[in-house]
């Protein structure tokens, strides 16, 4: 099976899921690592690991749609089926996730439903929940929404930062991610509606 992997930052899940793939527990090939930020420390993490990868930016397309479509192109070119997307700070439009029902993953920072969005740590911290963590789900037509895959709890320490709980939620996130795309890849997976049925 050939992944891509969407990033516009660090990409330290990227490097996780790399690393799976090298030590083969998920029996699939990263084809394609696909960034929309040329300053993104991804892409040389990509040629270090020697994997192939698209810097593709928005401001290049007159349209979300043309930029979206260019992106298409590049995924079939490399007959990619799995999409995860891995700190990818873009929203993709419904007619992507249409053009690949049930083949994107999303990697979440918090247990959804709670503390959707892009600032859901900070958001944690500030509401004073005792509980956050990571969750891996589907994605839909809805931001953070789709079939939870998986999830996995944290406690939050009552000296915790931004920046201490973000570093202990990435490391459920590497530990996490690979392990719902070995379900993905290998076949164990099973929606019925909002339910994703581990086999």
């Amino acid at each position: 099976m050939n992944i891509a992997v969407f990033c516009s930052g660090n990409g330290s899940n990227f490097q996780a899921i790399a690393d799976s793939v090298r030590r083969g527990e998920i029996a699939a090939k990263i084809a394609l690592m696909v960034c929309d930020n040329p300053k993104a420390f991804a892409l040389a993490r990509a040629k270090k690991l020697e994997i192939k990868s698209l810097l593709i930016e928005r401001k290049n397309f007159k349209t979300k749609e043309e930029f979206e479509a260019g992106v298409i192109r590049n995924l079939e070119k490399e007959s990619i089926e799995l999409i995860c997307l891995a700190g990818f700070m873009r929203l993709i439009s419904p007619g992507f996730v249409q053009r690949y029902r049930n083949k994107i993953l999303n990697i979440h920072p918090a247990l959804l439903p709670a503390f959707k969005g892009t600032r859901s740590i900070k958001d944690a911290l500030g509401y004073g929940v005792k509980v956050t963590g990571v969750t891996v789900h589907l994605v839909d037509e809805k931001t953070d929404h789709g079939p939870i895959i998986l999830q996995k709890a944290l406690e939050i320490k009552e000296n915790d930062t931004e920046e201490s709980l973000a570093g202990r939620i990435h490391e459920i996130e590497h530990e996490l991610y690979p392990q719902a795309i070995k379900l993905f890849v290998e076949g164990k997976l099973n929606l019925a509606g909002r339910r994703a049925k581990i086999e």
